[in-house]
């Protein structure tokens, strides 16, 4: 599968199957996180992976009961070790990195037949809580990962490329 492919067949996905994800494709989503770019190479994610049952019903209240998170077979909290570094464009780095990181995850795990939700409704304090993040480390946002019950078609009802895109100003 190349790129564009796995760019169209991507969706969030909330309803998965009971199977395990095996360890050398979580490696190798892993493995796609960690080879993102990062602003001034700052490489300040970090990722706690959720894999026991209890955990991640505890994580699915945290994130405001959203069933698929405590159906999902993983969970990973993405999470910043950030030093408040802000881009001369005044964004701060940590949250378009992790953003970055994540969707290397979930394009990887488009290829390897999995599927995945980005989650951002949740409580970070409760979920810092649940994981022992310490409180210097941010909780940017959670990714559900898991095997799709069910074949889905993506929704992807998206705006056309003139309604989007201007060309040397805006227009």
């Amino acid at each position: 599968m190349n790129v564009m492919e796995a760019i169209k067949k991507r969706y969030s996905v909330r309803d998965y199957d009971k199977r395990p994800v095996e360890k050398e494709k979580l490696d190798s989503i892993l493995e796609a996180a960690r080879l993102a770019p990062s602003a001034s190479n700052r490489q300040e994610w970090r990722f706690v992976v959720v894999q026991d049952k209890d955990t991640r019903q505890e994580l699915m209240k945290a994130a405001k009961n959203q069933s698929f998170v405590g159906e999902a077979p993983v969970v990973i909290a993405c999470c910043a070790k950030h030093d408040g570094h802000v881009m001369s464009c005044g964004q701060l780095c940590y949250p378009i990195d992790v953003a970055i990181a994540m969707e290397h995850m979930a394009l990887k795990a488009t290829e390897e037949g999995l599927g995945t939700c980005w989650v951002g409704a949740f409580y970070e304090d409760k979920v810092k809580e649940i994981l022992k993040i310490p409180e210097d480390i941010r909780v940017v946002e959670l990714l559900a990962l898991g095997y799709p019950a069910k074949p889905s078609a993506p929704n992807k009802q998206r705006l056309s490329i003139k309604d989007i895109v201007m060309y040397e100003k805006w227009k």
